[in-house]
């Protein structure tokens, strides 16, 4: 699964700090704390029919996210809003848009790590494409990756933070092997998450995701459980095993960016029947129902 480029995003503009410039003239200094260090903070945005779904949900774990990392200054919600409204109104988008919000600990007066070297305010960037959902609808492969995903002792999973290596090495060995994502474990053995999304398998009819020990609170997993309490149908959490994962009747990932991705084998193991799942296709469709009715509007 490798993401194409679309023509749409040619001349796209590139909000930084408020400032709409060109995607070929748009930069961040060298000095700024995301190159210096991964030092930043992100969220993954959908606009749908000019809503965007879980926008606050969304802000809250950035904010969430940047004071645990201790940003001296964080700007509020309401300027965040009107920085993606300017930014979707240059480009002139309202639907199957993907948004990349990023906040970083902003630039420093000279290399080097130490956060008392940030001394001008962050640096808030709005990266609008066109871009439908990534994943294929016919099902995904999967490989179990040999990087484990850090406990939260070393690195507390709850901060979306954008240093992404551990993650970028897993899909390394996706590509590698010819699959379209890695799964990840924790430090125990049981599943976290793939190289990007959250995991769901379904066993005899009930919905199971892996706990939030080794992965991020995840938006669109949160979406799932609810989507499941509301129309009658059984799930939970679970520490799940490989094993549980081999003897699955239906798998599928969850994130913004691919929504709900059935998964049909593992590790060149068939899942299920080898087929996107009736309870997969079920959410799925439960989920873009949600999207078609919800959201925070964002485009008049």
């Amino acid at each position: 699964m490798l993401q194409t480029f679309d023509e749409r995003n040619r001349d796209l503009l590139i909000n930084i700090n408020g400032d709409l410039k060109h995607r070929d003239q748009a930069g961040v200094s060298p000095f700024d704390s995301a190159v210096q260090g991964g030092d930043a903070v992100w969220e993954g945005l959908r606009l749908y029919n000019g809503r965007i779904f879980k926008l606050h949900e969304h802000l809250v774990r950035l904010r969430k996210s940047a004071e645990a990392l201790a940003f001296a200054e964080i700007p509020p919600d309401e300027r965040i809003i009107e920085e993606i409204k300017s930014t979707l109104a240059a480009n002139k988008m309202r639907d199957g848009v993907h948004i990349r919000l990023t906040l970083t600990r902003g630039p420093k007066v000279t290399s080097g790590m130490d956060p008392r070297l940030n001394q001008s305010g962050p640096t808030l960037i709005v990266l609008a494409e066109h871009k439908p959902p990534v994943y294929a609808k016919s099902g995904l492969s999967l490989i179990t990756s040999k990087i484990r995903r850090p406990p939260p002792e070393i690195l507390d999973p709850r901060i979306h933070h954008a240093n992404l290596l551990n993650s970028i090495l897993a899909k390394i060995e996706a590509n590698n092997a010819g699959a379209d994502d890695a799964l990840m474990f924790d430090q125990r053995g049981f599943v976290a998450e793939t190289n990007a999304t959250h995991v769901f398998i379904v066993r005899d009819e009930c919905v199971l995701t892996s706990r939030v020990v080794a992965c991020p609170d995840g938006i669109t997993r949160a979406t799932v459980l609810e989507i499941c309490a509301a129309n009658d149908i059984e799930c939970g959490e679970s520490d799940l095993s490989i094993g549980d994962v081999y003897d699955a009747d239906e798998m599928f990932c969850t994130g913004t960016m691919g929504e709900l991705a059935g998964v049909t084998s593992v590790d060149g193991k068939t899942i299920g029947s080898g087929e996107v799942g009736p309870m997969t296709r079920r959410l799925s469709e439960l989920y873009r129902q949600r999207t078609a009715a919800e959201g925070v509007r964002v485009v008049e």
